[in-house]
């Protein structure tokens, strides 16, 4: 694993955006790996194992979160400052074609990138997430956001596990990894989550209304994947049959019992996903 930084602009100046990548860097095949609302990239390290033989693997943290800086007005925590972001990112890669896999927020960035006239995208990944969020899915989310502080690791490690219902199936040393990557020291020696507290105010902004993108997601035409959990209030039955209406090639595949969002940590959802992408690369 190697880490690199690269700079992006918001309304107050420049932020350090931190990544970390997998695989060769000298391999012209590359794979982004875009992170949920208040997750970071740490939460990609085995899929990125599992596909580094194939791609050379970016997993960026978004800004306010894990290694990146925090921006100054809580104010640009919006989607058109992470599209910025991920393109200053791109340019920083130096490549024309990138592959995309997008949990969550990750996925809403593809959807928007991907939609672009000459986009660099060439396949798309979404986990769990559609053009359509409903407003009540929104305010749950906005519901464990903030500045929580724990005593320690363990602590830390329980709130994940009673926080995160769709990651139930992790073992112990899956859960460790998302607490030991998952935390920061606070000023008072405690323990918070990794992301700035401050995101919660642009989330609670953002959920007063229903997320609706139909008019981009209309116009993404490259091969997609999509990672559906049965149980997710954030990407819900009716959302995918009309995705596949709109779209009849996507393909789809439903996680039983899941809720928002699948972990692509299990054995399964990495395989899925690893299989996918050989596929269709070995199709075109």
């Amino acid at each position: 694993m190697r880490r690199g930084e690269v700079l992006g602009l918001d309304s107050k100046g420049f932020h350090r955006l931190h990544y970390v990548e997998w695989g060769s860097a000298d391999n012209d095949r590359v794979l982004l790996c875009v992170h949920g609302l208040v997750r970071n990239s740490r939460d990609f390290d085995e899929l990125a194992q599992a596909l580094a033989r194939d791609y050379r693997v970016v997993c960026p943290d978004l800004p306010g979160r894990g290694q990146s800086d925090w921006l100054r007005d809580p104010a640009d925590y919006t989607l058109l400052q992470y599209l910025h972001d991920m393109v200053a990112l791109l340019a920083r890669l130096d490549v024309r074609q990138v592959d995309w896999i997008g949990t969550s927020l990750g996925g809403l960035i593809g959807i928007c990138l991907a939609a672009q006239p000459d986009t660099p995208i060439r396949r798309l990944v979404l986990n769990d997430i559609g053009p359509h969020v409903p407003q009540a899915a929104l305010l749950r989310i906005c519901d464990y956001l903030g500045d929580l502080r724990f005593d320690d690791e363990a602590a830390l490690e329980r709130y994940l596990r009673q926080t995160y219902v769709a990651l139930a199936g992790l073992n112990d040393a899956q859960w460790r990894h998302l607490a030991l990557h998952g935390q920061r020291r606070c000023d008072d020696n405690r323990l918070g989550l990794h992301y700035d507290p401050a995101i919660a105010l642009a989330s609670a902004q953002a959920a007063q209304a229903d997320l609706d993108i139909w008019p981009i997601w209309q116009q993404v035409s490259c091969p997609q994947l999509l990672l559906h959990g049965t149980a997710s209030d954030v990407l819900t039955l009716d959302t995918v049959q009309r995705m596949q209406h709109e779209n009849p090639a996507l393909a789809v595949q439903s996680l039983a019992g899941i809720a928002h969002a699948p972990s692509l940590m299990e054995s399964d959802q990495v395989a899925a996903v690893v299989d996918w992408l050989r596929a269709t690369q070995a199709g075109g």
